[in-house]
């Protein structure tokens, strides 16, 4: 088969398309013959030599993908050769075939093809499991989404909206914040030109957001836990804005709050394998209706790698950005 290898750590230039083994599936595994695969901020970053795959993943790039199941693997139920799936991947997306382990799978949505469900996969696992399996957002509660017009950020907005939450969004152009506002969300914060902190405590009354999802880490940790409502949670789910800050713990006590840190690459085949099945029981069904649909800012040629990762390096997208083989 071919994927995208990276020749060293560097930049997009570094991403090439050539020939490689073709990946067996093991016990437990199925081969998919992809169709399309999600480039996520994780790619990047493997690319510059910042993250490695974990320990038995596949060293390409690409931890989403959609496609056809091509063979299965010893013991594998629930599943025909055949079948049209997205899959949550460790690695190996941007390639024609990637072996993933049957409990990472998910049935094609109704109504959408298998290119359009790659951009669902990652983003709807990481909404999913840190608002609502970790933070527990409620009905009538407010979450704050930095970053709104990313993947991650338009997913978090439509399923915030879905279950009856208010939404407030950062995000850096007037585009982007617009296109939020589309998408349900009720306050909009220019980060560029706006203090989040104000613009959310207004809001909200001076009571502050309940749920925040936090793209930046260190850069926002002081802000976060002010803009933060008594026994409010923050989930942080990546670092852009560094890694280490100081915390002050009084201003967290006195807010009763709880602050988490989660990545999804890393963990065990088990916990994936039940973000997965939360995921087809509570997202698939809102995706199928739709009422909570996939954004893709555009698809591109997986030669083109190289282009898709200055798109996102750039973040002149909103959504989703796809790679079709």
């Amino acid at each position: 088969m071919h994927a995208i290898t990276i020749s060293e750590p560097g930049g997009p230039d570094s991403l090439v398309w050539a020939e490689v083994p073709d990946p067996v599936p093991a016990e437990g595994e199925v081969l998919i013959e992809v169709a399309a695969a999600g480039v996520n901020r994780a790619d990047v970053l493997q690319r510059q030599g910042f993250y490695e795959p974990p320990a038995g993943a596949s060293p390409y790039p690409g931890l989403e993908c959609a496609g056809r199941i091509a063979a299965l693997g010893a013991g594998v139920t629930g599943w025909q050769v055949g079948d049209e799936v997205c899959a949550l991947l460790a690695g190996g997306g941007y390639a024609e075939l990637v072996a993933v382990p049957a409990g990472q799978l998910l049935p094609v949505p109704r109504g959408h093809d298998a290119v359009t469900a790659a951009a669902l996969p990652e983003v709807a696992c990481t909404v999913w499991s840190n608002v609502f399996m970790i933070a527990h957002l409620r009905p009538g509660e407010t979450l704050l989404v930095h970053g709104g017009g990313s993947g991650i950020g338009t997913m978090a907005v439509q399923l915030a909206k879905a279950v009856g939450a208010r939404v407030a969004v950062t995000a850096g152009s007037v585009e982007k914040l617009e296109y939020c506002r589309e998408l349900g969300a009720d306050v909009l914060v220019n980060y560029r030109e706006q203090d989040f902190v104000k613009e959310v405590r207004a809001a909200t009354g001076g009571a502050g957001a309940d749920v925040i999802l936090d793209i930046v880490g260190a850069a926002y940790l002081a802000q976060n836990v002010k803009a933060l409502a008594v026994n409010g949670r923050i989930a942080v789910i990546g670092l852009q804005g560094g890694a280490k800050g100081e915390l002050n713990l009084g201003a967290l006590l006195a807010k009763r709050g709880a602050i988490t840190a989660t990545s999804l690459r890393g963990r065990p085949p088990g916990e994936k394998a039940a973000i997965v099945a939360a995921v087809r029981e509570h997202v698939w069904p809102l995706v199928e209706a739709d009422r909570v649909r996939p954004i893709v800012d555009r698809t591109l040629p997986v030669q083109q790698a190289g282009e898709a990762h200055r798109v996102m390096e750039s973040s002149a997208h909103v959504g989703k950005l796809l790679l079709t083989t």
